[in-house]
C-alpha cells in the first residue's frame, strides 16, 4: 500500500501548510522549518510518511486552505472568522545577541539609553534594509526609534547567524535560530528583558481533515514538538 504523500509548504513571510485530503502542508520562514519543523517530522519520515516541501506567502496560503488544497498551517496570525479551526502553537522568542568579545561593551549599559548608545560602537548586521526585526525590538523593548543603519546586509537570517557569531556585530534573531550558538559561547545574549518580544505562531486546520490520519499524525506531532521550541 502506498502511503499518501504529505506536502509541507513554507511561507516566506511567516506560515507554514499541509495538503490535501491524500497531501499535508507546513507553511511559515525557511529558517523555522529547517531548524524545528523538519527535524520534529524526521520520526513521521522514517516511519512511511512522504513529505514534499515548498514557499508561499501567508494570505494565499490561507486561501488555499480554505479552498481544500492544504491541510494545515503554521502562521503568524490567527485566520480571521470560525471556519477555520486554529490553536496558539509557540511563542517564538527574540533576542538581542553579539559575538562574545562585544559583550563589554554593553556590560556597564542597563538603561535603554545606556545601551542604545553603547551599541552605536557596534556594527549592525540585518537579513532587510528596513530592518523590520531589529526595529520592532527597539519600539517594544527600549521604547525608542530605531536610528542605526545596517554595516552588514545579508539574504537570510541563516546568514546573518553566521556573520554576528564570527564577530561582525550585533542583531537581533529568533532564539530558535541562535540558541545552540547561545550554548556554545559562540553567540552572548547582549540584553536579557524581563518581556522579551515574542511571535505567538498558529496551527490551523482545515475543516474536514479531523478523520485523515495523517494529517492528525502531522499536526499532534508538531504540537508536542512545539512545547520543546
Amino acid at each position: 500500500m502506498v502511503n499518501p504523500q504529505v506536502d509541507v509548504c513554507v511561507v516566506t513571510d511567516a506560515a507554514l501548510a499541509v495538503g490535501d485530503v491524500h497531501d499535508h502542508r507546513d507553511a511559515r520562514p525557511s529558517e523555522l522549518l529547517c531548524t524545528r519543523v523538519l527535524p520534529a517530522l524526521a520520526p513521521l519520515v522514517t516511519a512511511g510518511v512522504q513529505l514534499r516541501v515548498a514557499t508561499g506567502l501567508t494570505e494565499p496560503l490561507v486561501d488555499e486552505l480554505r479552498a481544500g488544497r492544504h491541510d494545515l498551517v503554521i502562521t503568524t496570525r490567527r485566520p480571521r472568522g470560525n471556519a477555520l479551526s486554529s490553536v496558539p502553537l509557540v511563542d517564538e522568542e527574540y533576542v538581542l545577541v553579539a559575538a562574545p568579545h562585544w559583550v563589554p561593551r554593553t556590560d556597564s549599559a542597563p538603561e535603554p539609553d545606556d545601551l542604545c548608545t553603547a551599541l552605536k560602537d557596534i556594527p549592525l548586521v540585518t537579513y532587510a534594509e528596513d530592518l523590520p526585526i531589529v526595529r520592532r525590538y527597539w519600539r517594544l523593548v527600549l521604547g525608542k526609534q530605531l536610528t542605526a543603519q545596517a554595516a552588514v546586509t545579508v539574504p537570510n537570517l541563516y546568514a546573518v547567524v553566521s556573520a554576528v557569531a564570527a564577530g561582525s556585530g550585533y542583531s537581533v534573531l529568533p532564539r530558535s535560530l541562535c540558541q545552540d550558538h547561545l550554548v556554545a559561547g559562540t553567540l552572548a545574549l547582549l540584553h536579557d528583558p524581563d518581556e522579551p518580544p515574542l511571535n505567538t505562531l498558529f496551527l490551523v486546520q482545515r475543516p474536514g481533515t479531523v478523520t485523515n490520519h495523517d494529517v492528525i499524525r502531522v499536526r499532534d506531532t508538531l504540537r508536542h514538538a512545539a512545547a520543546n521550541w
